[in-house]
């Protein structure tokens, strides 16, 4: 009788383990789309309503203040409210929109959307990958991480050398970088509601939801760009 006892509450905790993990990842997926949303929506109007042609000569400090955000969330997401990582998010996603208005001068509308839902696709089954798998992607992480220095190293020499080979390579390599970690992240934010994060009170879950969420956006944003490469269609 002890034993059966026993039994149901390990069932019934593993049930309670496994529900809480998935309205954790929930929340982490619904922050990385409002931020998407933000995103593309800022960018679009900032090309249609012809500010983009007011703010490119910032583009630098926009895209420095991008990388300032990003490192300031990450390093401190232990330390500050939930509302700041939240405003912090959102603010990356406004700015990052600002700096991607771009595309809607250099790419056809169509071929945005086009490249949008390719990309939603790739991300899709690769987050399912990373949700279903039992392989530990630790590994897949590291190389992915690596692969993703080489890139940033190659962009920079590429600037100076302006070579068409090195720039389909780099985005070659770019689009597998970025399914890989896709994959890798979505993996590790599971991890996290595994272990309980949803025990540690409502300001470590939101906290927590959205530094998963912003890992995600960065992995689709720039899985996008890599594609867009491929598949936009130039207006000129």
């Amino acid at each position: 009788m002890e034993t059966k006892y026993a039994s149901s509450i390990v069932t019934a905790t593993a049930k309670a383990r496994q529900e809480a993990s998935t309205v954790f990842l929930a929340k982490v997926f619904n922050w990385m789309a409002i931020g998407l949303g933000m995103t593309g929506l800022v960018a679009w109007l900032t090309a249609e309503t012809g500010l983009i042609y007011a703010i490119r000569p910032f583009f630098i400090i926009l895209i420095l203040a991008e990388l300032g955000l990003v490192f300031y969330l990450s390093a401190r997401i232990e330390k500050i409210q939930p509302a700041t990582a939240t405003g912090l998010f959102f603010g990356y996603a406004f700015l990052n929109g600002l700096t991607l208005s771009v595309i809607f001068l250099m790419y056809t509308g169509a071929s945005i959307v086009g490249t949008f839902l390719i990309t939603a696709a790739m991300f899709g089954a690769m987050s399912v990958y990373g949700l279903v798998t039992k392989r530990d992607l630790s590994g897949l992480g590291s190389f992915m991480f690596m692969g993703l220095i080489g890139i940033i190293i190659a962009s920079i020499v590429n600037i100076f050398l302006a070579s068409s080979a090195l720039h389909w390579a780099i985005s070659l390599i770019g689009v597998l970088v970025f399914v890989g970690l896709t994959a890798y992240d979505v993996q590790k934010i599971k991890m996290m509601g595994d272990q309980g994060i949803m025990g540690q009170g409502e300001g470590a879950i939101r906290k927590g939801a959205i530094i998963g969420a912003l890992a995600l956006y960065l992995d689709f944003i720039n899985l996008f760009l890599m594609l867009l490469r491929f598949f936009g269609g130039s207006r000129d």
